[in-house]
């Protein structure tokens, strides 16, 4: 299965874009549309939204793999799009050792998608962006299932930003 472009818009919405370097509610040096920096300085000049989106593509592979690996059970492209969303904010670790994720892979529909509204917090204190992320997966989650057109694939790293090399997990250096 792949990311839909609704999907896509999804994360893009609650990441929102920053042309420039930015720390994110977590304190990560951050770029475009949730793009973690492991360099600083990389961007002097920032970057475009369409550099940002093809950025993006990138990453959001990681989160479509993890996915893909650890889901046993048959998923809706929405409950797919949902969980994409959800490891692209919070990261396989966690999603890996998720109660959800047991629930899921146990058949226990409904009790995953309730389980992603446990996930809104940020250094033991609840953040409103976050309720409302999980709220919007969990829509989507509960929607009926309709055609969804595929984003398109992410260009090459190279041709996105021509001195960036993704790497897996969201990081980049300079190639």
């Amino acid at each position: 299965m792949q990311l839909s472009k609704s999907g896509l818009e999804m994360i893009k919405k609650f990441e929102g874009f920053r042309a420039h370097p930015y720390k994110d509610p977590a304190g990560l040096a951050t770029i475009g549309y949730g793009h973690r920096l492991t360099e600083p300085g990389l961007y002097p000049n920032g970057i475009t939204e369409e550099q940002a989106t093809e950025i993006l593509r990138a990453d959001v592979q990681d989160a479509v793999q993890t996915v893909e690996r650890l889901v046993k059970a048959p998923l809706s492209q929405n409950q797919f799009d949902a969980l994409v969303d959800f490891v692209f904010n919070l990261g396989e670790g966690r999603f890996a050792r998720s109660t959800l994720l047991r629930a899921l892979n146990g058949g226990r529909y409904q009790a995953a998608g309730e389980q992603l509204l446990r996930w809104d917090l940020i250094a033991g204190q609840k953040n409103l962006g976050l309720r409302a992320r999980r709220l919007a997966e969990l829509a989507l989650w509960n929607a009926p299932a309709a055609a969804a057109e595929p984003a398109a694939p992410a260009k090459s790293a190279s041709s996105a930003v021509p001195a960036l090399a993704v790497q897996p997990g969201g990081g980049e250096q300079a190639a």
